[in-house]
């Protein structure tokens, strides 16, 4: 196994993240918070860095002082609400998402560190499209997995 990232595991962890979004929102629309939850406490666990550290999280939706998401607690609140502590949190990864597309700008790959800036679209089960600018980092761990380090997300800029 290298140890060096591939410009295909940057584009298969896009898709990972993305098809657990989705996961994530069907499983709130037809079962609940709970199922809703459970899908993205194992989508945190199995795709960001929280176990190498501090994950550098600015989620889309965020402000005040709670912009940005160091801790898995906060990241699992802006995905899922339902948290006292992040009172406006929605849940971004609960709004019915059916699909989501990125397309890159660029990436920039050093040994088992890699980062990646580009585009992401999600589509919702009534054809709603938002698109987001996006910055990834990852780090490849002992096991070979990537895990995202670091994660900033914002509207477009309307001039």
């Amino acid at each position: 196994m290298s140890s060096s990232i591939t410009e295909q595991e940057l584009e298969q962890a896009r898709k990972i993240w993305g098809d657990a979004l989705v996961a994530i929102s069907t499983a709130y629309d037809e079962q609940g918070i709970e199922a809703a939850t459970e899908l993205a406490n194992g989508a945190l666990d199995a795709a960001y860095g929280y176990n190498l550290g501090p994950v550098l999280f600015k989620p889309t939706l965020a402000s005040g002082e709670k912009t940005f998401r160091p801790t898995r607690e906060g990241a699992l609140s802006y995905f899922v609400g339902h948290n006292d502590d992040y009172p406006l949190d929605g849940g971004f990864g609960i709004k019915s998402w059916r699909s989501v597309v990125s397309e890159t700008s660029a990436s920039f790959i050093e040994g088992d560190v890699a980062m990646w800036m580009g585009w992401v679209t999600f589509t919702d089960k009534d054809g709603n499209v938002t698109k987001v600018d996006k910055s990834w980092g990852y780090k490849k761990d002992e096991e070979g997995t990537l895990r995202i380090v670091l994660h900033h997300s914002s509207l477009p800029y309307q001039p």
